[in-house]
């Protein structure tokens, strides 16, 4: 959640904006150890469902090509060499095969998860706040712009049609986490003074 990638100064930029956007009024109106709970927490989160979600899709791969009758061997080296037997084509695709590496190598880094986990929280706290992104010329309600926003990354994820490497299970941890906090919090605000 503290590191960013070097190629993209607008991935820090987005983030640093959303936290200060959305988690400035959350921070004000939970208190600061409340709000840095929630932070780290839906980017733990975040971080435990997208690695859950690549571990499914590394080891589907894998053991298709174990039941294909590849060596465990063989995979090691294709992992750690990134040279294969061109015979393994005939088991998974040249995309399966690119994600499998991939999945593998690819780092995750930054702190998105968590901000989509601010998002939502700040959906929860104020639906009917307007929020005017430069994606839409207008201003929509937090309410129905951030389930839209976690619905395309829903699709993306699913589809595994991207933009540039983008964690969109990451994405979707930080959320699921960020409303499941959000909302016992605000069911249960109440209950001290019952």
């Amino acid at each position: 959640m503290f590191m960013h990638s070097q190629q993209s100064f607008m991935h820090i930029m987005f983030n640093m904006y959303g936290l200060w956007a959305f988690g400035t009024p959350l921070e004000r109106m939970w208190g600061k150890s409340k709000f840095i709970f929630f932070y780290f927490s839906a980017g733990l989160g975040a971080g435990l469902i997208y690695t859950a979600v690549n571990y499914y899709q590394f080891n589907g791969i894998y053991e298709q090509l174990i039941s294909a009758g590849v060596s465990a061997s063989d995979i090691q080296n294709l992992l750690t060499s990134g040279s294969y037997n061109t015979q393994i084509l005939e088991y998974i695709s040249e995309g399966e095969l690119s994600e499998f590496y991939a999945i593998f190598y690819t780092p995750a880094v930054g702190a998105s998860g968590a901000i989509y986990g601010i998002l939502v929280a700040y959906g929860i706290a104020y639906p009917n706040a307007k929020l005017a992104l430069m994606f839409f010329p207008f201003p929509i309600a937090a309410k129905y712009f951030i389930p839209l926003m976690i619905a395309g990354d829903l699709f993306f994820g699913v589809t595994k049609y991207s933009v540039g490497n983008v964690a969109h299970f990451a994405h979707i941890g930080g959320a699921i986490i960020g409303f499941v906090i959000a909302w016992y919090w605000k069911q249960n605000q109440f209950k001290q003074f019952n």
